[in-house]
């Protein structure tokens, strides 16, 4: 099992920054990928950042050039370092993490964390 908590969700500016992070405990060594994925009002949850095993990054591409993935694998964390938000980036944001087992992806979920981005 893998658990997952995020942290760092708040209020701010249009234009301003924030950093959400997520720490994972338990069998953090079978991890293959971190995610952050966003889910806002009335819309389907959807993959922001994804950053691998080999730190091989994918963004979504209303966030490319705003957003940085990155993985701290010594402390077990993954960061999402936002830029230049804009109202529309406000959502749950919430954190994945992905390993193969038995033939097939399993999923970990954290609570999630908001942000809203309003003036």
């Amino acid at each position: 099992q893998i658990q997952l908590v995020e942290s760092g969700g708040g209020l701010v500016q249009p234009g301003g920054s924030l950093t959400l992070t997520c720490t994972a405990s338990g069998s953090v060594s079978t991890i293959y990928s971190l995610a952050w994925y966003r889910q806002a009002p009335g819309k389907e949850r959807e993959l922001v950042a994804v950053i691998s095993i080999g730190n091989t990054t994918k963004y979504e591409d209303s966030v490319k050039g705003r957003f940085t993935i990155s993985r701290d694998n010594a402390k077990n964390m993954v960061s999402l370092q936002m830029n230049s938000l804009k109202p529309e980036d406000t959502a749950v944001y919430y954190c994945n993490a992905a390993r193969w087992s038995e033939r097939k992806w399993i999923d970990y979920w954290g609570k999630g964390t908001l942000v809203t981005v309003s003036s």
